[in-house]
């Protein structure tokens, strides 16, 4: 009985290796994005002052706590792809759609901060999408797709707390 890892062609889950690489190269830049995101959001948590300190601290941890579960889902699609995720933050620096967003402390410029964020990642998450489904990676486009529609909804409530 033969199983996709008899294929040298195939990856452990039947998918064509030289179709995943391109998207295991995405999701590694995702990974980056994720990360330096998280960093951004930690220091947001950790610096907020002002009148929303007691609305956002909160808010902020709670982001950060999702964001490193998606970060963990990301790095074991890459596994799972035959890929090996990035670990090193000097990877992460060359790799990442978004910015460092340092000595951040009023709640609004937090707030934007998170909204520019989680707008780079959606689109980022959009085309991975896109690519892993002409790729015939399911697996890939539903868990991003997951994250877009939770973060879509996260921006639009961050957006009214901006008014």
């Amino acid at each position: 009985m033969s199983n996709a890892t008899d294929n040298d062609s195939t990856n452990q889950i039947g998918l064509e290796r030289a179709d995943m690489s391109q998207v295991i190269a995405k999701l590694n830049s995702l990974l980056s994005s994720y990360h330096t995101f998280y960093i951004n959001v930690r220091g947001y948590h950790w610096n907020v002052k002002g009148e929303h300190f007691f609305t956002l601290h909160p808010k902020f941890e709670e982001l950060y706590t999702a964001l490193q579960l998606q970060i963990d889902e990301i790095a074991e699609r890459v596994l799972t792809l035959g890929g090996t995720p990035l670990h090193a933050y000097s990877d992460f620096s060359q790799h990442t759609g978004i910015a460092e967003d340092k000595n951040v402390k009023d709640g609004t410029t937090c707030v934007k901060g998170v909204v520019t964020g989680l707008q780079a990642l959606i689109e980022e998450q959009r085309k991975i999408s896109a690519l892993a489904a002409d790729s015939d990676d399911q697996g890939s486009a539903d868990l991003v797709d997951a994250y877009v529609q939770e973060q879509e909804k996260l921006v639009w409530m961050y957006n009214a707390f901006l008014g």
